[in-house]
């Protein structure tokens, strides 16, 4: 397997391959890979000859310097995991001056207005972020499709929309998202979670299944409400929201309407720990 840190290096290797007509998926990830990732890496070798692993903690897309200090940097571990699945995967491990030449700051992007919702509500200046880091890995990869789990929603439906209107030409895809046996969402977080907080966290997607029974008969308002009341009483566990909104524009519901398709959210507090999920309602 081979693991560039350069993007020139890299560059020259997809070079190569694309005159020989090789088709190349890309799974972009900041590492402490987990079963999740894999999930992702197997459908993008299962679709294209070759998939491109990027390992990059990229400081644009954090509001909390301390979050972004504590993040697991496992790459010697991710490379030998990824040895398991494949050796038909590059992996691009680059460093922040790679990436950003000596100006870490990100780009301005307008996402029509799917930035200002949910997530873009609690951490400022987040998918200015993920746009700059995205667009910048989609040009030095340039891939044919690329996969995205649906644990981050907004930021699929984001970078769908970065690749439409910046007229990037990749398909993005979206994957399930990937559970542990108990429920709970896989994240490079969990690593991080006391005993007591990860026995308490499956909570989250029980909470969701039963807000997706209780949408068929009741209103986004009442379901809303039970939600908080039933996280109020979760000692281990702090909503930080519970949002149900149209996929389309990830606004709010106010009312149901059966032509719209509809997906609850869910952001909590874990001790220090930021946990996120969703559920499709219909």
């Amino acid at each position: 397997m081979i693991v560039c840190t350069n993007k020139s290096e890299i560059q020259v290797l997809i070079s190569k391959e694309k005159e020989k007509g090789t088709t190349f998926g890309f799974v972009p990830t900041m590492g402490a890979l987990h079963n999740g990732h894999m999930s992702l890496v197997k459908r993008a070798l299962q679709e294209n000859n070759l998939c491109v692993v990027s390992i990059f903690v990229n400081p644009t897309q954090f509001d909390n310097e301390e979050d972004l200090k504590k993040y697991p940097r496992t790459l010697e571990r991710d490379v030998e995991l990824l040895k398991t699945v494949s050796n038909k995967i590059l992996v691009y491990a680059p460093s922040v001056n790679d990436i950003y030449e000596g100006n870490t700051k990100s780009e301005h992007f307008s996402f029509d207005g799917l930035e200002f919702e949910m997530e873009g509500k609690f951490r400022q200046g987040h998918f200015d972020g993920v746009g700059t880091i995205v667009k910048r890995l989609f040009e030095i990869v340039t891939p044919n499709i690329a996969y995205f789990g649906e644990k981050d929603f907004q930021q699929l439906a984001i970078i769908k929309k970065l690749a439409q209107k910046y007229n990037i030409p990749v398909t993005v895809k979206g994957c399930d998202i990937y559970r542990e046996d108990n429920g709970l969402a896989y994240s490079s977080r969990n690593e991080r979670l006391k005993p007591d907080y990860k026995n308490a966290a499956p909570f989250i997607f029980k909470t969701l299944t039963a807000a997706k029974e209780k949408f068929g008969t009741k209103s986004a308002k009442e379901v809303t409400e039970w939600v908080e009341k039933q996280f109020a009483k979760n000692k281990f566990l702090e909503l930080e929201y519970f949002i149900i909104a149209d996929i389309a524009t990830l606004k709010t519901v106010k009312r149901k309407s059966k032509s719209k398709t509809y997906r609850a959210f869910v952001a909590a507090y874990a001790d220090d720990i930021r946990l996120i999920d969703n559920l499709a309602l219909n």
